[in-house]
């Protein structure tokens, strides 16, 4: 029996279900958050619910939210913590409580479907396969061998996260995403696809784009650039996106303070470079970090500053000091930046 099966017959015996997203979910986990209430709505569970937490802040995030309907909750601890029997709780694109989401740690869970790079992962069913580009290609491959009614909500989703899981089929693609999306392909909106991959971009995200352009500096093939404080957690996604293209560049670094955690993203093509190995070993002693070979990300809390300075402007030039200075070590760079615009 494969894990499609092996699913639906889990599924069957459940009368509730909750999906947790991860922090600040992005089309990958929201689609396949979609998908998988579909499968269970065919198994017979009537009461679904979508949980999420952080923001949905990057303006591609919320138009898919918004075009598609997708109905979210905020993320509610009584929820995964006060089920009765029968209730049944998954996580779809991260593994294990406590890392990336608000479940806490020890929570049993029940069901887990991802594709990134995890350990230590426990539930009674779990498919994690980190060969695949997207958490949305398992959950399409599930979708198609259990023949769940495939309407033009659901396809757009998936065919809308692989793209952009895999940055068109540029990043970590497989034959697995080309499959999946060729059978998507027919089912899907292709006008809400092209009003999903542009939507409109706000003006602090281009201010903090536009400062970590400033800000840059590069040593050898690697740039490494702040946004200072910014309320646009994925302006720091973009802004690495777009860095990643300068001629010359092989891997792009950006963080920046948000709240009370620096945030950090990282893009890489660099084959001698496994980008997210090395920003986990890089600050895994003071936060979390970690991701595949080519895309990255971690977060460091701002308190093991807080005994530095109060004022934010000095906090930021000891921050940008400290992680470039981890960054430079992890990464076995030169001391001082080829080139430096700032």
């Amino acid at each position: 029996m494969g894990p499609a099966q092996t699913l639906y017959e889990f599924l069957s015996e459940a009368s509730e279900l909750t999906i947790v997203c991860h922090n600040n979910p992005d089309p990958d986990c929201l689609a396949s958050a979609l998908a998988l209430g579909r499968i269970a709505a065919a198994a017979g569970i009537d009461a679904r619910q979508v949980l999420y937490s952080g923001d949905i802040s990057h303006q591609q995030n919320r138009a898919f939210v918004n075009l598609l309907d997708i109905d979210l909750e905020p993320f509610d601890p009584a929820a995964v913590q006060n089920r009765d029997e029968g209730s049944l709780l998954a996580f779809v694109d991260h593994a294990v409580p406590g890392a990336n989401n608000r479940v806490p740690e020890g929570t049993p869970v029940d069901i887990v479907i991802d594709h990134h790079p995890g350990e230590d992962i426990d539930a009674q069913f779990v498919d994690h396969r980190e060969a695949v580009g997207a958490t949305a290609t398992i959950l399409t491959e599930y979708v198609r061998e259990l023949a769940i009614d495939l309407d033009t909500t659901l396809a757009t989703a998936l065919l809308f996260a692989i793209r952009r899981e895999t940055l068109g089929f540029l990043r970590g693609a497989t034959r697995a995403e080309y499959d999946a999306a060729g059978y998507l392909h027919d089912h899907a909106d292709r006008d809400l696809l092209r009003q999903l991959s542009s939507p409109s971009v706000s003006g602090a995200t281009v201010d903090a784009i536009a400062t970590a352009i400033q800000n840059r500096t590069v040593r050898g093939s690697v740039l490494i650039t702040h946004v200072g404080r910014t309320n646009e957690r994925d302006a720091l996604l973009q802004a690495a996106d777009y860095l990643a293209t300068l001629e010359g560049v092989d891997t792009a670094i950006v963080f920046g303070m948000l709240a009370e955690a620096i945030q950090i993203s990282a893009r890489s093509t660099d084959a001698r470079v496994h980008i997210g190995d090395a920003l986990h070993e890089a600050f895994a002693d003071v936060g979390s970090a970690g991701g595949h070979r080519e895309m990255a990300g971690g977060e460091v809390p701002l308190g093991i500053f807080a005994d530095y300075t109060s004022d934010d402007t000095q906090l930021l030039a000891i921050v940008d000091q400290v992680i470039t200075a981890r960054l430079v070590a992890g990464l076995n760079l030169t001391d001082e930046p080829d080139d430096q615009s700032s």
